[in-house]
């Protein structure tokens, strides 16, 4: 028997985090990108244009899974930096409390947050980011909105699962809605 414990952070096979998902909650970080003036007044909300699974395009905001033995703040960046690329130059919180707690479940109804996959919960914060943001991986573009423009309820109906609500408490956080 080893005294050493694995700590080493990665992901799970596909079949082991079927598994996961279908026993347990899993922790996820979203982020909402934004641009701010000079005042710290959002100006501007990011939103990312996929592809889903079944070939359906929607609007979805950066979100990701948090690795075993990975820093809330680490996994922030990491999908920060997948979905927007290396020179977003995100500024995370100094305080790490999200404005929000998504819950997700594979239920309909329970919550406004659906994700058909597993039961899920989600840190979700709006993060600054002052770079050049060109997306990467499967998302196909990110697109920049006014506050206005973001809190339609066109913008809502493109956003699967919940995400438009998630929108719209980002932007009432922030003082975005009237």
């Amino acid at each position: 028997m080893s005294d050493l414990t694995e700590t080493t952070p990665g992901w799970l096979s596909r079949e082991e985090l079927e598994s996961a998902r279908a026993r347990m909650p899993i922790l996820y970080v979203e982020a909402v990108p934004v641009r701010v003036d000079d005042n710290g007044e959002v100006t501007r909300i990011g939103l990312l244009l996929r592809i889903g699974p079944d070939g359906t395009v929607s609007r979805t905001l950066v979100s990701g899974r948090v690795l075993h033995h990975e820093r809330v703040r680490d996994a922030l960046l990491r999908h920060l930096e997948k979905d927007l690329g290396p020179v977003a130059l995100p500024r995370v919180p100094a305080s790490l409390q999200p404005f929000t707690v998504a819950e997700y479940f594979p239920t309909l109804g329970v919550t406004p947050f659906h994700d058909p996959r597993q039961h899920a919960v989600s840190l979700a914060y709006i993060v600054p980011v002052t770079g050049d943001c060109r997306p990467r991986q499967d998302a196909l573009d990110l697109v920049w909105f006014s506050p206005e423009e973001a809190s339609s309820a066109m913008v809502a109906d493109e956003m699967p699962g919940g995400h438009g609500v998630l929108l719209r408490q980002a932007l009432a956080y922030v003082g975005c809605l009237s």
